[in-house]
């Protein structure tokens, strides 16, 4: 932390699906994140809000104000979640609007709780992967537009 703070960086908690609980992290609530998060200055530490880890969470429109309200979100990241799962299931996230998540649900949640920093649009799929970079983006910028603004 005070290697943070002296580089003006804030920290930040990310909660991670149930499913990652055995092998890559055991804080799966934003709630968890936050109450961990609160022990230390919100200029110093706060939390990750990743749409793939969290959409499933029914605490997790009040604890966005929570995290709001406390100056907490250190980044916004957007990621939709595909069922099936792909094998090793970190590879399951999907280009906006093509899973399950609510995106424009939790940009106007983070919106209202007062972030106002830049949206990363998160994809980790091996099919998304192997188009050309260009077009992907394109559909990116597209489905961004039409699904989360």
């Amino acid at each position: 932390m005070p290697h943070a703070r002296a580089a003006g960086v804030q920290l930040a908690i990310e909660p991670l699906h149930p499913m990652f609980a055995s092998d890559r992290c055991a804080v799966v609530t934003l709630g968890n994140a936050l109450d961990i998060a609160e022990e230390h200055p919100a200029e110093v530490v706060g939390v990750a809000v990743d749409t793939y880890h969290i959409w499933w969470d029914d605490q997790v429109w009040a604890q966005l104000a929570r995290a709001g309200a406390g100056g907490r979100i250190a980044c916004f990241q957007v990621a939709d979640w595909i069922t099936p799962l792909p094998a090793g299931v970190l590879l399951g996230r999907g280009l906006p609007g093509v899973g399950c998540v609510e995106l424009r649900r939790f940009r106007e949640a983070v919106d209202a709780a007062g972030y106002a920093g830049p949206i990363e649009v998160e994809v980790f799929h091996e099919d998304v992967w192997s188009r050309p970079g260009g077009e992907v983006l394109s559909e990116t910028l597209q489905r961004y537009l039409e699904h989360v603004v």
